[in-house]
Parts: C-alpha cells; sequence; structure tokens
C-alpha cells in the first residue's frame, strides 16, 4: 500500500500526489472510536454470527492487535491517546440521538456503566486518557472533544475503530470541517464487510483525511 496513491475515488484520479505529512507529537492525537464489548460479542442467531465471522476475524486479527500497537507507539512517542465510546447517560437511553433509537441494527441502548458499553480489555485507556461519550455517530457533534483538542493545542488527528462507514466516517468529516488534518489507519480499521470498509476509505480519502497503513503512520510520528 503507498498512501499517496491508494483508495483515490473518481474525483481523485489523476490528481498530483498529496505532499508529504509530518505528525509532530505535541501537536497529535490519536483517537480511538467504539472498540467496545458489545461489537466483539457474536450474534446469537445462527445466520447473523456467520454472517459477521469476518468482521470478528478482521477485528481478533488485524485491527485489534494493530491499535494495540499504534497506541504502544503512540505513548512511547508523546502522543496522547483519545477515546470515544457509544454510551448513553440515562439508563432508559432517553438521551441518545435518533439515528440509535431508530429500530433495526443500528439501535443502540448502552448505558455508560455497563460491561458492554465499555472498550474492550486490550485497547483500555491508562491514567488520565481523555474518554469522551458519545450517543451521535461523530465523535465531535455529541461531545465536547473539538473544545478539548482545541485547548491542547491539537492540530492533527490519528482515527482508528470502527464502523469504516458510520462513525469513523462521520468523526473524520467532522473533524476536518473543524480544519484538523486527520489521517485514518487503514488497518486499524473496520466495516461489516471489507467492501464497506474499502469504499468508505476511498469516499473520505483525499478531501476529509489521508488513510494509510499503521507501518506508514508511525514513520511519520516524531
Amino acid at each position: 500500500m503507498n498512501w499517496k496513491t491508494s483508495f483515490r475515488s473518481f474525483y481523485y484520479e489523476g490528481v498530483p500526489e498529496p505532499e508529504e505529512i509530518e505528525l509532530p507529537a505535541d501537536k497529535t492525537v490519536v483517537l480511538v472510536i467504539d472498540i467496545q464489548n458489545t461489537y466483539m460479542a457474536p450474534p446469537e442467531d445462527s445466520r447473523e454470527r456467520e454472517r459477521w465471522v469476518p468482521f470478528l476475524d478482521r477485528m481478533n486479527n488485524i485491527v485489534i492487535p494493530n491499535t494495540a500497537s499504534l497506541l504502544q507507539e503512540c505513548r512511547r512517542r508523546g502522543v496522547e491517546p483519545v477515546f470515544a465510546r457509544i454510551a448513553c447517560l440515562k439508563t432508559d437511553g432517553r438521551d441518545r440521538s435518533l439515528s440509535q433509537k431508530k429500530p433495526g441494527w443500528n439501535y443502540l441502548l448502552l448505558p455508560k456503566d455497563t460491561l458492554e458499553s465499555q472498550i474492550v480489555d486490550k485497547l483500555a485507556p491508562q491514567g488520565d486518557e481523555i474518554v469522551v461519550l458519545k450517543t451521535t455517530d461523530s465523535a465531535l457533534t455529541g461531545t465536547n472533544l473539538r473544545l478539548i483538542l482545541r485547548n491542547m493545542g491539537i492540530e492533527h488527528v490519528i482515527v482508528a475503530g470502527i464502523f469504516t462507514d458510520q462513525c469513523i466516517s462521520s468523526s473524520v468529516r467532522s473533524l476536518a470541517d473543524e480544519s484538523f488534518n486527520v489521517v485514518v489507519v487503514e488497518d486499524c480499521c473496520a466495516a461489516g464487510t471489507n467492501a464497506l470498509h474499502d469504499k468508505e476509505l476511498e469516499i473520505i480519502n483525499m478531501i476529509y483525511c489521508h488513510v494509510m497503513s499503521l507501518a506508514e503512520v508511525l514513520e511519520r510520528i516524531r
């Protein structure tokens, strides 16, 4: 994978390669979105369970190990980790946004203190690392994360998590609209299918973010 030429959409075919990117540690955070226990439990229905096997395989074998490595290296190099998780403040979920109240797969009732709403143990925040709770797809829209990042002098945001075509995409677009420079780590993200994952990266790349591999991101943190 070469981040300068991969995941090019129709709009960016033939456009010159982007300039080199640097990620200075004191102006960069890594934002891990929604890698929570609820998504790692196989569905009870056998047909649904079979459909989600590729996603769970990618999460267990690629996304979670890679994100753990990303967090370890960012901590070592002085890049602050920040986490966002879907969690409502009211046990009945009255404070959720409409998108999380609608019937169907996206219906989510995850009170903040339940085990299901917690970040998976392998990626658990450490010390005073910031965790924001959201009842929206975007990690900015429903939280004070925008203010936090500005107060910390952050200009660059490295994004990892799930789902590429939903909360990742919404967060990336919001960050871009707020003029943050965004890098999405391709092999630290997943969607329900690899096809959805690849297509969404193609859609958001070059305009809302730059898509890189874990190895490419680590080369640029200084």
